[in-house]
């Protein structure tokens, strides 16, 4: 690759580690930059993922601060996320590109509703039973098929995440957001492992996504500690409908 190239691939990189910190679908900068520059979908796939997890790390340094009390609840959903990578990576490997990517964006569609409903169905669903501490016995599950989806694909697993933890859990979205940061952190660097013992990453690709993203990483958890709620949440939904556009028109 010559220089523009790798400028852009790295530019991608700080894009997607930046809001991967505060919404998710980093994937959107990066995957799309490589299939551009002439590299194959499973190359650019593996690459990003690898590329990406040291971004997911430090997005999750970033919220340490709201993640204070949740160590159970991190191990909990934790191995969840770690099953699932590992299913993802293996149905990557073995399914045909097409197949997933059928479903991504309805999943992503149905996140975004559940994002903008948050708010009420949580009260709702309070004024019918106690709120669970830790979400009830189903979250655990959502949580495994967004490491299985993370694992395959990665785009907006963080939208996927936040939807299902905002409407089981009773807590502050900043509190959410970084859980949801450490999940992710988990499946994205359970991919990496996963993909450089099993596939052929671009190694190149590989450094400059990964220095990109502990960049934007960084500077993207520290800014989105500072949203208001309702902001969080509406610059969820504004990714999460982008990546869904984007998604249909790059199918059809």
């Amino acid at each position: 690759m010559n220089v523009w190239e790798a400028l852009a691939i790295l530019g991608a990189g700080i894009g997607a580690g930046g809001i991967n910190a505060v919404v998710g679908s980093g994937t959107l900068f990066t995957f799309p930059v490589l299939l551009a520059l002439g590299f194959p979908p499973i190359t650019a796939t593996i690459s990003n993922s690898i590329g990406l997890a040291p971004g997911s790390f430090t997005g999750a340094v970033g919220y340490r601060e709201e993640l204070r009390g949740q160590g159970p609840r991190l191990t909990r959903f934790g191995i969840m996320s770690f099953v699932g990578a590992i299913t993802g990576g293996t149905l990557l490997l073995t399914l045909p590109a097409g197949v997933f990517e059928l479903v991504v964006p309805v999943l992503i569609g149905l996140a975004c509703v559940l994002i903008l409903i948050q708010p009420r169905l949580a009260r709702w669903l309070r004024g019918r039973r106690p709120a669970h501490p830790d979400g009830g016995p189903l979250l655990p599950f959502g949580v495994l098929g967004a490491g299985v989806y993370g694992g395959y694909f990665a785009a907006a697993q963080g939208i996927v995440l936040m939807s299902m933890l905002g409407t089981a859990l009773d807590e502050d979205m900043q509190r959410l957001n970084a859980l949801k940061n450490a999940l992710t952190s988990i499946v994205n660097a359970t991919a990496a492992v996963f993909y450089m013992i099993f596939a052929q990453p671009s190694w190149p690709v590989v450094g400059l996504i990964a220095a990109g993203s502990v960049i934007g990483g960084y500077v993207g958890a520290r800014l989105g500690r500072k949203l208001k709620p309702f902001a969080l949440r509406g610059l969820i939904v504004a990714v999460g409908l982008t990546a869904a556009i984007q998604l249909l028109m790059e199918r059809f």
